[in-house]
C-alpha cells in the first residue's frame, strides 16, 4: 500500500471512554462522564419537541445549502447568509480550512497546548507547524506574530482556549488582528463563546466585515447540547466563504442536525440558564482548589484544568474505578493535570468528594514518608 507518510505519522483522535464501556469494565451501576465538555443539562425542550415530531423521509438527502438553518443563524448573528459556512461540527470546518489553504511549502501558526485538530489537519496537508507556547495559560500573541512569514497561510486562535479555558480580551485581539498580514487567514475558534461571562470578551460576529482575513468558528455541540448532531458553522467575508465552499463535502450537515439547530438557536433562555448553572458549577471547583491549595486556570468555559501535582493517568484511573470519567492532561500537554467538565451541582459534589478522598490519601502518604 502506498500510504501517505503524514497519515502513518498520526494517531487517530482519542475520545474519552464511553459510559457503557466503563460500566461494563468495572461493574458499576452509575457513571458520571465529565470528560468531553458536553452540556450536562442536555438540550432545549424545543429541540426535543422538534425531533419528536420529525416526519421527513430519512431516505432523502439533507438540504445541501442548509437554507433554513442558514436563515436562522444569519438572523441570530446579524450577518448575511452568504457569510456562513456549515460543517459536520467545527472539526469539519477546521478540516475544510486546512484543505483549502495548507500544503507543502506553507506554514501554520498556533498556540501550544491548544485544540489538537489544528495540528492534526496541518500534518495531513504536509504544512510546516509553528507552535508558540502559552504564557501562563494564555496565547502569546506577540510570539505568534513573530512566527508569521511570507509562507504562513493560517493562524489558529482558540478563545477561550481548550484545554486551559483562558480567553483573549477585545483590545488584545484587535491589536493582534491589525498586525496580521492581510493574506494570512486567522481562524478564531469560539466553541465555548456561549459560556463566557468576561466583560471584555469580544462580540466578533461583525468583525469579518472589518478583517477580511478572519473566520469565526462556532458550534452547536457545547452550550446548545447537540454534540451528537454534529453542526458547526463559520462566519467570514463572503469571498472567503466562496473560496472555502468547494472543499466542503456535499450534504455535510445532516437533516436532523439542521432541524435541531434551528430549534436550539431560537431558545436563548435555555442558553442563559446553562450559563448561570455553569458559573455556579465552576465556583464549586474553584472553592475546592483553593481549599486544597491546587493550581487551576481561571476558566471562561464549561471545564476547568486543575494541576494535582501527580501523574494525571494515575488520578484518571482512580476516578474511573469510582465511576467518574474525566480527561487526563497527559494527552492535552499537562501531564499532572485533569480537565474536568462542569456537571450538575450533584455531579460536581460527587466528583469533588472523590477528589478530596484522593488528595487526603496523597497527603497521608507524603506525611508518612517524611
Amino acid at each position: 500500500m502506498k500510504w501517505n507518510q503524514s497519515v502513518l505519522s498520526l494517531k487517530p483522535y482519542q475520545p474519552g471512554k464511553s459510559t457503557d464501556a466503563v460500566r461494563r469494565e468495572y461493574g458499576l451501576d452509575e457513571i458520571v462522564k465529565l470528560a468531553s465538555n458536553e452540556n450536562p443539562f442536555g438540550c432545549s425542550e424545543q429541540v426535543k419537541q422538534v425531533l419528536s415530531e420529525f416526519a421527513s423521509s430519512l431516505a432523502i438527502y439533507p438540504d445541501g445549502y442548509a437554507t433554513t438553518l442558514r436563515e436562522a443563524v444569519a438572523k441570530h448573528t446579524g450577518v448575511k447568509e452568504t457569510q456562513l459556512i456549515f460543517g459536520n461540527g467545527s472539526d469539519e470546518n477546521i478540516q475544510i480550512i486546512s484543505r483549502s489553504l495548507l500544503s507543502e511549502g506553507k506554514n501554520t501558526v498556533m498556540a501550544t497546548p491548544t485544540f489538537s485538530q489544528y495540528k492534526h489537519n496541518a500534518i495531513l496537508e504536509h504544512a510546516e507547524i509553528r507552535e508558540i507556547p502559552l504564557i501562563d495559560g494564555d496565547h502569546d500573541l506577540e510570539g505568534m506574530l513573530n512566527a508569521i512569514d511570507e509562507n504562513t497561510a493560517v493562524v489558529w486562535v482558540c478563545t477561550p482556549n481548550n484545554p486551559t479555558g483562558t480567553y483573549i480580551g477585545e483590545k488584545q485581539l484587535r491589536e493582534f488582528l491589525e498586525k496580521v498580514p492581510e493574506d494570512v487567514l486567522v481562524v478564531l475558534d469560539e466553541a465555548y463563546a456561549e459560556y463566557v461571562v468576561a466583560e471584555d470578551y469580544p462580540q466578533t460576529n461583525s468583525w469579518p466585515t472589518t478583517y477580511k482575513n478572519l473566520i469565526v468558528l462556532r458550534t452547536f455541540s457545547k452550550a446548545y447540547g447537540l454534540a451528537s448532531m454534529r453542526i458547526g458553522y463559520g462566519i467570514a467575508d463572503e469571498e472567503v466563504i466562496q473560496k472555502l465552499d468547494p472543499a466542503r463535502q456535499p450534504f455535510n450537515a445532516n437533516t436532523l442536525g439542521q432541524a435541531a439547530a434551528i430549534a436550539a438557536i431560537s431558545d436563548q433562555d435555555f442558553i442563559a440558564h446553562c450559563s448561570i448553572e455553569n458559573r455556579q458549577g465552576l465556583a464549586q471547583y474553584v472553592s475546592f482548589c483553593e481549599s486544597e491549595n491546587l493550581f487551576y486556570y481561571p476558566s471562561q468555559t464549561n471545564f476547568i484544568l486543575i494541576d494535582f501535582k501527580v501523574d494525571a493517568d494515575q488520578l484518571f484511573q482512580h476516578l474511573l474505578e469510582r465511576g467518574y470519567i474525566v480527561r487526563s492532561g497527559k494527552f492535552l500537554g499537562f501531564p499532572t493535570s485533569l480537565r474536568i467538565t462542569v456537571g450538575t451541582k450533584e455531579q460536581n459534589e460527587g466528583m469533588i468528594a472523590v477528589l478530596k478522598e484522593f488528595t487526603a490519601q496523597q497527603a497521608a502518604v507524603l506525611s508518612k514518608n517524611n
